[in-house]
């Protein structure tokens, strides 16, 4: 068993992979700084299954100017970033100093403290718009279209760079758009659910036939460990890796929408909106990389995930 440091503890993905790591009797090290992107109430309830657990301590810092507690750490998830492709378009500056500098801090410091396993949580936007689907993790990866991609994609050659020079064996998991229970209260799946279960219209920008590569929260956790696990072994030349994590299959936005009604027993109000800037015509993960390396495979299909993340919203808001 090991003592894991998990940055953005507090968060979606953060909070699950903690559980499961607990679960698992690893002794976790949370940390998170509530950013204000959403209510910290929010997170304060991802939290809640793990509060007095033997096996969890939380630390409310910032991984960018605090002291962090790292004394007898063996590896670090850095899930902490400012998350968004929108508005990085109107805080460049913010997102920079989040994203990437904090993230320099934080492998120095792991370096200072003799860590050598880490795992970075990048992002399916850093493919941009012109890289051939599905997406592999040889591409470029060199034209990004929001800031926020920008510094998903610098945070990746950051870590590449403490890699070769200090031997710290480093995992950048790009994430496929990851949905489930507790998902951010302004990301899409969430944001329709609320809005179709209470009945309002919701806003479709485009004419629905964008595509993404959904991946349930699930199946996003058990890639999580898996290259959790990789940085361990002794075997894999390279120090530093990209993985794509990412659901295996393409769904049509107005497929989702449908989707989400029916399972709602609601028929969706849709708006028509122009595409936005800075987002994506399609996402699609090229898994083949992960499958062999990581033995990554999801296992929960769009159709079953929506009806999870249904049920989990009307238990916790209601119907």
């Amino acid at each position: 068993m090991t003592r894991v440091l998990v940055t953005g503890a507090a968060g979606f993905i953060g909070s699950h992979l903690c559980e499961a790591l607990a679960g698992a009797g690893h002794e976790v090290v949370g940390v998170d700084n509530f950013d204000a992107f959403y209510a910290r109430d929010i997170k304060e309830r991802n939290l809640a299954a793990l509060r007095g657990q033997s096996r969890f301590q939380f630390f409310d810092v910032d991984v960018g100017r605090d002291e962090l507690p790292l004394g007898g750490v063996d590896a670090i998830v850095h899930l902490a970033a400012r998350p968004g492709v929108r508005p990085s378009l109107e805080d460049p500056a913010g997102y920079m100093e989040v994203n990437v500098t904090a993230t320099a801090r934080l492998l120095d410091l792991a370096r200072r403290a003799k860590i050598s396993r880490i795992v970075f949580g990048s992002s399916s936007s850093v493919y941009g718009e012109t890289t051939p689907a599905p997406f592999a993790e040889d591409a470029p990866a060199d034209a990004p279209i929001s800031p926020y991609a920008a510094t998903k994609r610098a945070g990746e050659l950051v870590c590449r760079a403490f890699s070769h020079l200090y031997g710290i064996r480093i995992a950048c998991l790009r994430f496929f758009t990851v949905y489930g229970p507790r998902q951010r209260p302004d990301l899409a799946i969430h944001r329709f659910t609320a809005r179709i279960s209470g009945g309002l219209p919701i806003a479709m920008h485009g004419d629905g036939s964008s595509e993404r590569d959904y991946t349930y929260i699930s199946d996003c956790v058990d890639g999580i460990v898996a290259a959790l696990a990789w940085t361990a072994r002794g075997d894999v030349p390279d120090g530093w890796r990209v993985f794509n994590i990412g659901g295996g299959s393409r769904v049509r936005l107005d497929r989702l929408i449908a989707l989400i009604g029916a399972g709602l027993g609601r028929e969706p109000v849709v708006e028509r909106r122009p595409d936005q800037p800075g987002d994506v015509p399609l996402t699609a993960a090229d898994l083949r990389r992960s499958e062999g390396e990581l033995g990554y495979r999801p296992r929960v299909p769009i159709e079953e995930g929506i009806r999870h993340f249904i049920r989990w919203y009307e238990g916790t808001h209601g119907r």
